[in-house]
């Protein structure tokens, strides 16, 4: 099986479906959280906490994410695809923002990935998952991904809708061939 395979983009569009949900769940658990731990100006009661408890949900928007990452930029050129064979009038106009916002934002998410696998093996070698020059290193990446997993968050479901007016959607005709001319020679006319 191809990556481009119906199958395949399937499972990635099902994949991707499962981060928007994970994501939209860790997003209002984090929300509910914030409006406990925070006066009414915002500011958290417990700084410490508040951070930790942070720290957290951009680890878990990551992690919900690497089962997309992998595949992000075939969802998004098949899209792109998609997009350019569907008729104007199905095509909607936030689409083409919302493809750009999602492969910067996915380019900068690779960056903090290649820093982070630099970052990683530049640790002491006791340095280990658990242990806080590992975990502080590690949530760093977590910290600076936040803004463009959010991204994936917010406009994710773009893929997922321009699949379905694709599918749902008579693809642009072409152009059709143009008649042959009529010659003159070639259709008889009888004179009388």
């Amino acid at each position: 099986m191809t990556a481009s395979s119906p199958d395949v983009h399937q499972q990635q569009l099902e994949q991707l479906a499962a981060f928007l949900r994970e994501s939209e769940q860790i997003l209002a658990d984090w929300d509910a959280y914030s409006d406990e731990h925070t006066d009414l100006d915002g500011w958290p009661l417990d700084p410490h906490a508040y951070g930790l408890r942070a720290s957290r949900r951009d680890a878990d928007t990551w992690r919900a994410f690497n089962r997309v990452r992998i595949h992000a930029k075939d969802l998004l050129r098949t899209a792109a695809g998609q997009v350019r064979r569907l008729p104007a009038r199905a095509i909607q106009p936030r689409w083409s923002w919302q493809l750009t916002a999602l492969d910067a934002a996915l380019d900068q998410l690779d960056a903090l990935q290649r820093t982070w696998f630099e970052a990683r093996d530049s640790l002491p070698a006791a340095a280990r998952p658990g242990t806080e020059t590992y975990d502080d290193a590690r949530a760093e990446r977590d910290a600076e991904a936040w803004h463009y997993l959010y991204e994936w968050s917010s406009h994710g479901q773009v893929l997922i809708d321009i699949n379905a007016t694709a599918q749902n959607t008579t693809p642009r005709a072409a152009a059709p061939a143009p008649a042959p001319a009529a010659s003159s020679a070639a259709s008889p006319t009888a004179r009388r």
